[in-house]
């Protein structure tokens, strides 16, 4: 099956699934340009690494990919002048971090897109995901975010080496 597609306009493709997803609240940007803190989307491919979602709030989704259960220790280094940036941490953490276990449901379920990591350069950008839009779908911190329930349903087809890949609209 061929790569997840995403346009810069708001839709997510992938065989005959078709959902509209937020993007970044400060547009997409070629990858080469995307720093930290940017509020941009970065556009190119992207492996997909992890899925990580919150047990107590939902069942384990159908997946192929690796899926890790959350818990309140889980966070993602953001500082790019420390070693562990743009990884998973165990908080409590010195550096600067997002917390994944938000008392919001936006991480409810996440994916661990392969942007900047392999390895990390700093800043980047760092916490590049796929995980649940707000119910507005407004713009994200550079992530794609979809409906629950679309989330689960794409989650449920893909293979185990899925990518995405971020394009600019036609």
């Amino acid at each position: 099956m061929s790569d997840i597609i995403v346009t810069s306009n708001g839709i997510l493709r992938h065989g005959g699934l078709r959902f509209r997803c937020a993007l970044g609240k400060g547009g997409c940007k070629p990858e080469a340009d995307k720093r930290e803190g940017d509020g941009a989307t970065p556009l190119g491919r992207y492996a997909l690494r992890q899925v990580y979602y919150r047990v107590d709030r939902l069942a384990a989704p159908d997946t192929r990919l690796p899926l890790q259960a959350l818990t309140p220790q889980d966070g993602w280094c953001d500082d790019p002048g420390d070693p562990a940036y743009n990884r998973h941490v165990v908080l409590p953490f010195a550096a600067s971090h997002e917390k994944l276990w938000r008392e919001d449901s936006v991480y409810d379920v996440i994916v661990v897109l392969g942007h900047n990591d392999d390895p990390p350069v700093p800043g980047m950008g760092s916490a590049i995901f796929l995980h649940v839009a707000r119910a507005d779908y407004s713009g994200t911190e550079g992530c794609v975010a979809l409906a629950l329930s679309d989330l689960l349903a794409l989650l449920a087809v893909l293979p185990p080496n899925a990518a995405m890949q971020i394009v600019s609209a036609a």
